[in-house]
């Protein structure tokens, strides 16, 4: 009777490579924390990586939502969060009935919502005659020169929006008082406030979402570009049916998150672009819980307020993803 050849023993880097399972214990047999305890060995340094993001979203995001009981309390700065009596739904009241408050809901729903159908599709457009572009340089360009207005701040570009809209001095002024028309007050008339944030939004937006597309654009399968090619369609056959769909996941991903920001609406080039005058467009809930909470010192109303925002959102968000997935099959979860 002749014995079984003896089984040479593996290499040293196949054993590297074997995953570390507990001795005798097949993969798929692991308890959930053995698999954990496996993860950690092998991948530790992608986990410790990964710490100091989530130390940052639990101390500055997950540990404040504890304070959002401020909205059940008379809150007062002496007595502390805990130490405030409570109030019970006083806060929530004074919020329904005040009767500020269906403006505020209105404006911002209004502002974002323009402010989305404006932002959304420019650099979607843009990305996509970009990558039609065949002359490099040209493309560089542009990209260029619409990208570098985001690294502009806030402050700087509405600094540069009153001295092109001031009344008298501005540039817009003058040159509607060289044709001898009078200038429109862009800054005061309330109607003109919407327009002037979103495009400017636009303006300084456009070129950084652009990226984005362009990056799932360059993801796209060479082979699609190719077949398309070979059965003769021309460039605008080639974005609708290669470009388009490739870039969808992307763009729905794009648009859930902008939806789901929908209430919170940036507040600083609001508050800087408001004045007494355009004060019945430009007042929306960001600017509105500043003023109650931190100038009336109302801390209550003011953390009602933006609680009601937060679930709006999270409400939207929600929404959006689901009937996301319900249309394109692609959304956040």
């Amino acid at each position: 009777m002749t014995s079984a050849p003896p089984v040479a023993p593996a290499p040293p880097a196949a054993r590297a490579a074997a995953p570390a399972t507990p001795r005798g214990v097949p993969r798929n047999r692991l308890t959930l924390g053995q698999r954990w305890k496996v993860a950690l060995r092998r991948h530790w340094q992608l986990y410790l990586l990964t710490v100091l993001p989530l130390a940052y979203f639990v101390i500055f995001k997950y540990v404040p939502i504890s304070n959002a009981i401020i909205a059940f309390k008379d809150y007062s700065p002496v007595l502390g969060v805990w130490g405030s009596p409570w109030s019970g739904w006083a806060n929530f009241a004074n919020m329904i009935q005040n009767p500020v408050f269906p403006t505020l809901v209105q404006n911002t729903l209004i502002l974002s919502g323009y402010a989305i159908l404006a932002s959304f599709p420019i650099p979607l457009i843009l990305a996509l005659a970009l990558n039609e572009v065949r002359h490099r340089w040209f493309q560089k360009t542009v990209q260029m020169v619409t990208y570098a207005p985001y690294f502009i701040s806030t402050v700087v570009v509405v600094s540069m929006l009153i001295l092109i809209m001031a009344p008298r001095l501005g540039i817009l002024s003058q040159v509607f008082g060289f044709f001898g028309v009078p200038s429109p007050d862009f800054l005061g008339d309330p109607d003109y406030f919407r327009h002037i944030y979103v495009w400017s939004d636009v303006w300084q937006t456009a070129g950084y979402s652009a990226v984005i597309y362009m990056a799932a654009l360059s993801g796209i399968d060479p082979s699609l570009y190719e077949a398309a090619k070979v059965d003769g369609a021309s460039r605008l056959r080639k974005i609708w049916h290669v470009d388009i769909p490739g870039i969808m996941p992307t763009a729905m991903i794009v648009l859930i998150l902008s939806v789901g920001n929908i209430m919170s609406i940036g507040f600083e080039k609001v508050f800087l672009l408001q004045n007494p005058l355009n004060l019945g467009q430009s007042e929306i809930i960001a600017t509105y819980v500043y003023k109650l909470g931190i100038l009336n010192a109302d801390f209550g109303t003011a953390t009602v307020v933006g609680l009601f925002n937060s679930v709006i959102n999270l409400v939207l968000l929600l929404i959006v993803n689901w009937v996301a997935k319900r249309i394109s099959g692609s959304g956040l979860w």
